[in-house]
């Protein structure tokens, strides 16, 4: 494998973010969100979006390289209440170094190379640096994939669900948490 890295991302990289993020949704979602929600995906206001994330946060976006090319990306920072919070409306008693992993993609044709690893242990490790001690993501229950890499990162489901609406159809996520004392293993 040609030389692997993470590094934050720059604002010239938002259209590859972008495209990854749309490449990687209509390959690895196509069973988990209606076609028509896959086909509405704008390229230009997606990039805008991660454009105004790389350049202003809150939260820290790296990108994983390998060789020349931008693999997969990753988004985490600090989480909102409303990301933490129990059914109830409750906060955990960490609430203040709990953060939030808002997005993590590789690209399929990159898949299984450990860049995804890479980027959870950057972000958890940057994480830490902020002070926070546990961390937070929503998976799409449908996405095993993911789910599968999380638990292998010692994750787990904390028994929270959300419903989003994708498109007219329910779409339940599992809410899974973990400890940011990851260590990248090559």
């Amino acid at each position: 494998m040609a030389d692997a890295a993470v590094r934050p991302a720059l604002p010239t990289d938002a259209a590859e973010i972008a495209r990854i993020q749309q490449v990687t949704w209509q390959t690895a979602y196509a069973a988990i969100l209606p076609a028509e929600v896959l086909a509405g995906l704008d390229a230009e206001e997606t990039e805008r979006l991660w454009l105004e994330a790389v350049t202003t946060g809150p939260a820290t976006v790296l990108v994983a390289t390998e060789g020349e090319w931008v693999v997969g990306f990753c988004a985490a920072g600090p989480a909102p209440i409303e990301e933490i919070a129990a059914a109830d409306g409750a906060l955990p008693v960490d609430a203040e170094s709990t953060a939030l992993v808002s997005v993590l993609l590789v690209e399929p044709r990159w898949g299984r190379r450990g860049h995804a690893g890479r980027l959870l242990a950057t972000a958890a490790a940057r994480l830490r640096d902020q002070g926070a001690q546990r961390g937070v993501t929503w998976v799409a229950e449908a996405d095993q994939a993911s789910l599968s890499f999380f638990r292998s990162a010692g994750w787990d489901t904390d028994g929270t669900i959300r419903t989003l609406d994708a498109g007219g159809r329910p779409l339940r996520e599992l809410r899974l948490t973990g400890s940011l004392e990851l260590s990248l293993v090559e």
